[in-house]
């Protein structure tokens, strides 16, 4: 029962770590010296896909690996840290594919607070058509600023009369 604990404990930490990786990754990679393959996401070319979607791999290579080897080696805390980093990965596919870009059509009229929030951040992060001077790298972790912005405007359609907002 205690090794179980110790990897679920291991999944979380994997996973909160995984939000540095992710921030990093976006800061310095992403809009770094691999902008040539990030460009086309914030400059949108035609079709479905893009050369962005690679980036996946940085989550699913390490992932798989962490889970061949930790089940066939018979290394718990290994197996652990690949589903923390599968977990992660598909949070992020969810909320940077689903919820934020709506490349799939599930969560369309969302008005959940937080949802709200992830969507203006990412917004922000998207006026920004070149690889300098971006904001808002996070996936799942939103600095306070997007939060007041959103609670502000919750503020002012809460003043309006038959305005519903989501708390």
């Amino acid at each position: 029962m205690l090794e179980l604990f110790v990897y679920l404990l291991i999944v979380a930490a994997t996973f909160l770590f995984m939000e540095g990786v992710a921030w990093f990754t976006h800061k310095y990679v992403m809009h770094g010296f691999l902008w040539v393959l990030h460009k086309d996401h914030h400059q949108k070319e035609p079709g479905f896909f893009e050369k962005n979607d690679a980036f996946f791999l940085i989550f699913a290579i390490p992932s798989f690996l962490s889970l061949f080897f930790g089940a066939t080696r018979h290394i718990g805390w290994l197996a652990a840290i690949g589903v923390g980093i599968l977990i992660y990965g598909i949070a992020y596919f969810l909320v940077h594919d689903v919820i934020i870009h709506q490349r799939f059509k599930w969560f369309t009229h969302s008005r959940n607070r937080y949802i709200r929030v992830l969507r203006w951040a990412h917004k922000m992060h998207h006026k920004h058509l070149e690889k300098h001077d971006g904001e808002s790298f996070g996936m799942l972790i939103v600095a306070k600023k997007y939060w007041d912005k959103v609670k502000h405007d919750d503020e002012i359609a809460a003043a309006r009369p038959s305005t519903r907002v989501a708390k």
